[in-house]
């Protein structure tokens, strides 16, 4: 074992120390940007954890800040009544349903498309169709909304006009229940198909080449190829991808998109079909100013979509011997 003076001791430690400040001198740009985004990680997500006390609270808005830390506990009162709710079997069940039908249409979509993407042998073509798909992403699901009341409206919607045109009598998408889940799922599907697409063809990309040439040299035709050597080769990122859709399912399956179109697509003629878990917490705890039961609802769906998150993660490395973390 190597011992040093407390002299050299002492200008090794000051020597690190003044590498230390230097090395960020030098990077302080990149430091501000890292400082930024914890700032905002602060502010904006652990900050307001404070405000989950409020869900075992009688809270009253009028003490403000202070109420937080001062209102009567109240225990589970207010998960108790979020079960006995004559809505909550309603709400839970068009949650889930909406998720899972996403799971089941939204993403394979993807998978799909990406592999037409990469098989593709004009380059200007793949790049035009891919940079198209995903283009739709970047578009607010506000705007996203104007387009379907434009396509799907009775009175000037495109789609019922050609109805009309042929014959047809106009069909009710927007207002009539029985379409709600068509309208969400359609939709979700064109705005973040192209989106997740990439992930599945970055996964492709990384597939050792060696394996198609070997497998052309054999006879294997493009199907072949496709099942033997790109669908076992995406099996990692469609694992990540499902752990981490599961995290999503009360909340709004592959893209997290159920509380914008619920809020946004949904109206009182269709809120037997739209209405879900988020959008009826935000109703009951900002429309109806029951701020402990909103909290209460939303802590309830976070844990749950913790518990479904390490669950799915434990059970992928169980069957396929790794998983997310």
């Amino acid at each position: 074992m190597r011992c040093y003076d407390p002299f050299t001791m002492a200008r090794y430690i000051e020597k690190r120390k003044t590498g230390v400040w230097a090395r960020f001198a030098r990077q302080y740009q990149i430091h501000l940007f890292v400082w930024m985004g914890l700032a905002f990680l602060f502010v904006f997500s652990y900050a307001p954890m404070f405000g989950i006390l409020m869900a075992f609270q009688n809270y009253d808005i009028s003490t403000g800040f202070k109420g937080i830390f001062s209102g009567p506990w109240v225990g589970f009162k207010y998960f108790i009544e979020f079960f006995t709710d004559p809505m909550f079997e309603a709400i839970l069940v068009n949650t889930l349903s909406l998720s899972l039908l996403k799971l089941l249409f939204s993403f394979p979509f993807p998978i799909i498309f990406a592999i037409m993407i990469t098989e593709t042998r004009n380059m200007a073509v793949r790049r035009c169709v891919q940079t198209v798909s995903y283009l739709p992403h970047f578009i607010s699901w506000v705007i996203v909304s104007g387009l379907v009341f434009t396509f799907f409206s009775v009175d000037y919607g495109v789609i019922n006009k050609i109805f009309v045109f042929f014959g047809k009598d106009p069909l009710p998408f927007i207002t009539s229940p029985a379409y709600y889940w068509f309208l969400a799922v359609f939709t979700d599907i064109w705005k973040d198909m192209g989106w997740w697409a990439i992930i599945f063809i970055a996964a492709i990309t990384t597939i050792d080449p060696a394996l198609f040439e070997a497998a052309i040299i054999d006879g294997a035709g493009r199907i072949a190829r496709i099942r033997y050597i790109i669908l076992p080769g995406l099996g990692g990122a469609v694992t990540v991808t499902l752990i981490l859709s599961m995290g999503s399912l009360l909340g709004g399956g592959l893209s997290g998109s159920n509380f914008e179109q619920s809020m946004l697509i949904g109206n009182k003629l269709n809120a037997v079909r739209s209405e879900i878990i988020q959008s009826y917490s935000l109703r009951m705890g900002l429309g109806m100013g029951r701020f402990s039961f909103g909290t209460a609802v939303g802590l309830l769906q976070s844990i749950t979509s913790v518990i479904l998150v390490f669950g799915s993660n434990a059970f992928f490395k169980k069957i396929r011997g790794f998983g997310l973390f």
